[in-house]
């Protein structure tokens, strides 16, 4: 009798633990973003909630999380919260422009390559309008503050090939915080994805691009996503599924609809700040 009512105990107790499994099975994939960096990631003025967040990574998120069987869940906040949350652990993984570099390769795990157009494989600068097509080398930028995002790629090609050219960089944490001091004259150019350049020469007419793009490695020339160390298993499953985007050719009719979507009237980079909330204008 007593065995009996032990294996009858065991067998609830096992059921109770698949019951648990069951209910905890993962049902959203959490994305961090920076939606302030047009076409990749952005947002929609016309629209609210998880509507809001367009451009060429969302679609791919988008992709990913139905491809997976989730809903997808955007976490915007800012460029260097993304990377902290995704070694942290509070998202899945993070999605939002981001070149190899050895660092990030250190401290996570990197997908396989995606292709976004021309938005990485051509970096440059931009200016004022009245300086237009006026330097095409380095050593032009002598004696310019020359502005980028911090943890950038823009960041690192700056500090290469222009500070050593003579130029003194500033970082902020923020690139529309970069365009305003790009137009109150703070700094007297902005390095850029040359993707993100255009989107914000599209709604600032009073910039424009300087002429000079900077000599990218091929190993910068492509995006990566972002993975915690522990997500082996999740970041197999992305890279198959970014194969069979590849093969698709979905890559081109992605980044042109972004593009496209970046020249409308409601169309706005936000800055959020790293708690996510967006910062009161």
């Amino acid at each position: 009798m007593k065995k009996t009512i032990v294996i009858l105990l065991a067998a609830a107790m096992l059921l109770s633990v698949i019951g648990c499994k069951k209910a905890a099975e993962k049902t959203t994939l959490t994305v961090a973003m920076s939606p302030d960096f047009a076409p990749m990631e952005f947002v929609d003025t016309s629209k609210t909630g998880q509507d809001q967040f367009v451009g060429f990574d969302i679609t791919l998120a988008k992709y990913l999380a139905e491809e997976l069987g989730l809903t997808l869940e955007i976490k915007p906040m800012s460029f260097d919260a993304c990377q902290t949350a995704v070694q942290l652990g509070s998202v899945d993984m993070s999605i939002s422009g981001f070149s190899w570099t050895a660092e990030r390769e250190e401290n996570y795990l990197l997908s396989d390559y995606y292709i976004a157009g021309d938005n990485e494989t051509q970096q440059s600068v931009i200016t004022v309008k009245a300086k237009e097509g006026t330097v095409t080398e380095a050593a032009g930028f002598s004696g310019w503050k020359v502005g980028a995002q911090a943890a950038s790629l823009q960041e690192k090609l700056v500090q290469e090939a222009l500070i050593p050219a003579g130029a003194e960089m500033v970082v902020y944490k923020s690139i529309d915080d970069a365009v305003l001091a790009l137009q109150t004259g703070k700094i007297d150019a902005l390095a850029v994805a040359h993707g993100n350049g255009e989107a914000i020469i599209s709604n600032n007419p009073d910039i424009a691009f300087t002429g000079y793009d900077f000599e990218v490695d091929p190993k910068y020339e492509n995006n990566v996503i972002l993975l915690n160390k522990n997500s082996t298993e999740l970041l197999a499953k992305v890279n198959g599924l970014l194969a069979k985007a590849l093969a698709a050719n979905y890559y081109d009719g992605w980044y042109e609809e972004a593009k496209a979507l970046a020249g409308i009237a409601t169309a706005s980079e936000v800055s959020y700040n790293d708690d996510g909330s967006a910062p009161t204008e």
